[in-house]
């Protein structure tokens, strides 16, 4: 059975759905790099895959919200060690960069996790280098 509190993989999970459905365009690319995240990372390593369903259900209701991406932010906030907080935007930042180009909105996005966490400027721009580098094509 799914427990009703969210877990720390929990909300590394929501920001990369977040981040995928923040365009209004969840690309299978996306959904991609969200499974293997999931299935290949020692920070999902134990993960009940089960629950996703549930989580994606929650953010896409918090998303139809008028202030759901701030309730969104406060549980992640809430619920994920800071010592995490670089690892999540580096999720973000490859979901987003996962079909080659990252757009006005899901830049945007980025942008909102980037202070909502409040990342170093400098650090931020390494995880984001990478993530380009990664997801370039030839």
């Amino acid at each position: 059975m799914v427990s009703d509190s969210m877990t720390a993989q929990d909300a590394l999970a929501a920001l990369m759905i977040a981040v995928s459905a923040s365009d209004e365009n969840i690309r299978t690319s996306e959904l991609i790099k969200i499974n293997s995240a999931i299935n290949n990372l020692p920070v999902f390593s134990n993960y009940d895959s089960d629950r996703l369903p549930r989580i994606t259900r929650m953010v896409f209701d918090l998303l139809d919200q008028e202030d759901g991406l701030e309730a969104l932010f406060g549980l992640i906030r809430d619920t994920l060690p800071e010592r995490l907080f670089e690892t999540a935007y580096a999720l973000s930042c490859d979901v987003a960069a996962a079909d080659g180009k990252i757009g006005e909105t899901e830049g945007r996005m980025l942008e909102e996790i980037r202070d909502e966490l409040e990342l170093d400027r400098l650090h931020a721009a390494a995880i984001e280098r990478g993530a380009r580098a990664r997801h370039m094509t030839i």
